[in-house]
C-alpha cells in the first residue's frame, strides 16, 4: 500500500486546469468581491481566463445544483462556490447556510471533484466585508490545491 508522503510540496500550479465558479447573487456586493478575489488569485496560480466558468444563480440555496450541472459535464478539474449568506433574526439563516453547505459537499463527494466552499456565514455585513477578499483567494488555492492532489491520487 502507497502512503501520501507527508512532506510533499503543496502543488498549486493552475496551468492546465479547469475550474467551473457558482456565484449567488444574494448580496452581490459580497459576491462580485469575492469572485473577483478569487479570479484575481486563480490568475496568479496560472490559471487561464478562458479556463474558468462563471455561473451566476440567485442565492445560495441554488449553488449545489448549479455545481451539480457543471460537475456533469465533466471538463472541470474542480469547482467553487461563491456565497454570502449573513444572520437575520429568523431561523432561515441555519437552514440556508447548513443546506447550502451540505449541498456542496454532496457535490464534491458524489463526483469526486474538489469543491472549494466560499459561501461566507456571518453574523452581520461587517464580518463578510472582512472576510470577502481572504475568502476567495483561499477558495482559488483550495481549489487548484486539491485538482492537482486527486490527480495525482488517480
Amino acid at each position: 500500500m502507497q502512503h501520501a508522503d507527508k512532506g510533499q510540496a503543496t502543488r498549486l500550479d493552475g496551468e492546465d486546469l479547469h475550474i467551473g465558479i457558482v456565484q449567488a447573487r444574494f448580496n452581490e456586493n459580497i459576491t462580485n468581491a469575492l469572485t473577483g478575489a478569487c479570479r484575481a488569485a486563480l490568475r496568479d496560480l496560472g490559471v487561464r481566463d478562458e479556463h474558468v466558468t462563471l455561473v451566476q444563480v440567485p442565492g445560495a440555496l441554488e449553488i449545489p445544483v448549479a455545481l451539480q450541472a457543471l460537475a456533469e459535464q465533466q471538463n472541470h478539474d474542480a469547482l467553487i462556490a461563491i456565497g454570502c449568506v449573513i444572520r437575520g433574526e429568523t431561523y432561515h439563516f441555519e437552514l440556508v447556510a447548513n443546506e447550502s453547505s451540505s449541498g456542496v459537499s454532496r457535490v464534491a463527494l458524489d463526483y469526486q471533484l474538489p469543491v472549494a466552499n466560499a459561501i461566507l456565514t456571518t453574523e452581520n455585513i461587517d464580518q463578510a466585508i472582512t472576510r470577502q477578499n481572504e475568502k476567495g483567494r483561499d477558495a482559488a488555492h483550495v481549489a487548484v490545491e486539491m485538482a492537482n492532489l486527486l490527480e495525482s491520487l488517480s
